[in-house]
């Protein structure tokens, strides 16, 4: 015996009852309702409080000797060292991206290397010659250059060795022959990166008595001993040779103290400041940022980079959407300036947004 089914009830009917539904009094009585200003794509951009744009990167670049070589990073995927010739075809390929700013970063021969990184002034050496190569090729692209000396010390620290002890101004003897010889070049931007007490003021008074007045100093004023610059320590095969670089770098658990730093360095002429790590510290991005009218800029240092392009090749995360998430939070927490290996990556998918 056949059975009739009972018919299902008519939209219409299911549409007059949610009318007829008595409505939440709790919505009743919400006049604010946020989701009103994120209906749609444009009304998000519109009322935006974070834009990132391709005009805060510093795009980092890894220069080494030689000619027509590009060698990938093993644990940086799609960063590279270049031959100056190849590093010149990236600056320009940077350039028509807009991006604005490069800091150069020497990978030296070993024999090269000393314990006073005597190679770091020389005039002829591998940066001053990418500088000008750059500042030719690409004249109105402002370049950012390192003053530290472990990319030239048999030691691979940050200054000279003594008896298992960094030297600290002996070491800055060396950082200001170093910074003016990188002026000379035409640096815009010379990057003090050693964490030497008193650098930047000697650089300071050194680059003026040179007359070297408009050369900036971006100082790397909260530079913590972090582990996540082992890629970058790879890639410059710069690491200690022995030790750590706790004695001079910062400690991860301070933030007080890089107020502090940051007061001397602006005291001793810095023209920015820096904190780097980014990721870790954006606690201490954001403290700085309330405490100083200077620009501040965040190092999105290689560890940073390296994670995020190990998780996406696993196919773990949307790399593109988290590299501009995490580039998007620097800003947040109050960086004006990104260094930032993705710079290129992230200037690409802006323009695609």
């Amino acid at each position: 015996m056949l059975t009739q089914s009972t018919p299902a009830e008519p939209v219409s009917a299911v549409a007059e009852a949610a009318d007829a539904a008595p409505v939440a009094e709790s919505a009743i009585a919400q006049p604010h309702r946020p989701r009103r200003l994120r209906r749609n794509g444009t009304l998000r951009r519109l009322v935006r409080e974070t834009v990132l744009t391709v005009d805060d990167f510093i795009y980092p670049l890894f220069v080494m000797e030689g000619e027509n070589q590009r060698q990938e990073v093993p644990s940086m995927p799609g960063c590279h060292r270049y031959t100056l010739d190849l590093l010149l075809a990236e600056v320009e390929a940077a350039h028509a991206l807009g991006i604005g700013a490069i800091a150069l970063f020497p990978l030296i021969p070993e024999a090269q290397k000393d314990n006073a990184g005597t190679e770091s002034y020389n005039p002829d050496g591998l940066v001053p010659r990418a500088i000008r190569a750059v500042k030719q090729a690409v004249p109105t692209m402002l370049v950012f250059t390192d003053v530290a000396l472990d990319p030239y010390s048999s030691e691979g620290h940050d200054g000279i060795v003594k008896d298992g002890e960094i030297l600290n101004d002996e070491t800055v003897a060396v950082l200001v022959k170093q910074a003016v010889m990188q002026a000379e070049a035409g640096a815009d931007f010379v990057a003090p990166s050693d964490m030497m007490d008193g650098r930047v003021g000697s650089i300071r008074r050194a680059l003026d008595a040179a007359g070297w007045i408009n050369v900036g100093i971006l100082a790397y004023s909260a530079k913590y001993a972090s582990a996540y610059y082992g890629p970058f320590r790879d890639a410059l095969d710069s690491a200690p040779k022995f030790g750590d670089k706790k004695t001079y770098q910062m400690d991860a658990a301070n933030t007080r103290e890089a107020l502090k730093e940051v007061d001397l360095d602006i005291a001793e002429g810095a023209d920015m400041v820096m904190v780097k790590p980014a990721l870790a510290y954006m606690d201490v991005i954001y403290r700085i940022k309330q405490h100083t009218n200077l620009p501040v800029a965040a190092y999105n240092v290689s560890g940073e980079y390296a994670m995020i392009k190990a998780a996406a090749q696993q196919g773990w995360i949307d790399g593109q959407a988290v590299m501009l998430e995490t580039l998007t939070s620097m800003k947040r927490a109050g960086a004006d300036l990104i260094l930032t290996y993705f710079a290129k990556e992230a200037a690409l998918a802006l323009r695609q947004k």
